[in-house]
């Protein structure tokens, strides 16, 4: 499961401070969502200003209030649908974050897509390759299109969110477990490429949040149970710093926080 070398774990007792993140730009994806909405907030508590990425303008907007209230700082919006996105579109993103600000030190790659349990003969042909694309092609064009500016960072990380292999391996997990599989993989490979250079490639796998996703696959489950994407704030804001200089290339499994309770956060 592990995309170069065993697995890491969040260190004990590591907690993000205020300045943890100072002064940076971090690019998340799939901000509207659970994991990403909790992305954004914890990288701005963390001192740094969040760009959110996702397809529905109005759904971005209620994220940034959300963020700015809590904060009394502005972060940044960029709609752009992975689903249609070309790498024309990830160009001219990257241009405007760095005309806008200059720099960029991390990507937290939140967005994800999951049409629901299928048997593979009942897959429509361009829903499986539309999952492909926004769980593996377009994470990577994305990132691609951002190595200029990531690498021109002292110091800039990028977070592949992975799912438990074993589970999406089983049947009916179609195109989303194919993805995770391959994205694994592109971990192992981007990290040992980039090793030498300021850029660390980090992958997440965290335990079973409560998210959309989520009640997708198990719809009977009582997703109250679960807890909530905010139980991954330390661990997102870790591998986006400084101190994850030491788990560059290896998957971060998150699976061991799932006993934690967080509060809802506005």
């Amino acid at each position: 499961m592990s995309a170069c070398g065993s697995n890491a774990t969040l260190p004990a007792g590591w907690v993000a401070q205020d300045d943890t993140l100072a002064n940076r730009v971090i690019l998340v994806t799939g901000a509207a969502g659970g994991l990403g909405r909790a992305a954004a907030h914890a990288v701005m508590r963390a001192g740094a200003t969040p760009i959110l990425l996702g397809r529905k303008l109005r759904a971005l907007e209620k994220v940034y209030d959300s963020l700015e209230t809590a904060s009394g700082r502005a972060p940044a919006l960029y709609p752009l649908d992975l689903e249609g996105a070309t790498p024309r579109d990830y160009e001219d993103m990257a241009a405007a974050i760095e005309r806008d600000f200059g720099r960029l030190d991390g990507i937290v790659h939140g967005a994800a897509q999951f049409p629901g349990l299928q048997p593979a003969d009942q897959i429509a042909p361009l829903e499986f390759l539309r999952t492909l694309h926004v769980n593996l092609s377009a994470p990577f064009l994305l990132t691609q299109a951002c190595v200029p500016l990531l690498t021109r960072a002292a110091d800039s990380a990028v977070v592949f969110v992975l799912d438990d292999l074993e589970r999406v391996s089983r049947a009916h997990w179609g195109s989303y477990g194919v993805a995770k599989h391959a994205l694994a993989g592109l971990v192992s490979i981007l990290g040992q490429e980039w090793e030498s250079t300021p850029l660390r490639v980090h992958a997440l796998l965290p335990p079973p949040l409560r998210t959309a996703l989520r009640r997708t696959a198990y719809f009977g489950e009582n997703s109250l149970e679960l807890p909530e994407p905010a139980l991954m704030d330390a661990a997102l804001v870790y591998l986006l710093g400084a101190a994850a200089q030491g788990v560059r290339g290896r998957v971060l499994d998150a699976r061991g926080l799932a006993d934690v309770r967080l509060p809802t956060r506005a």
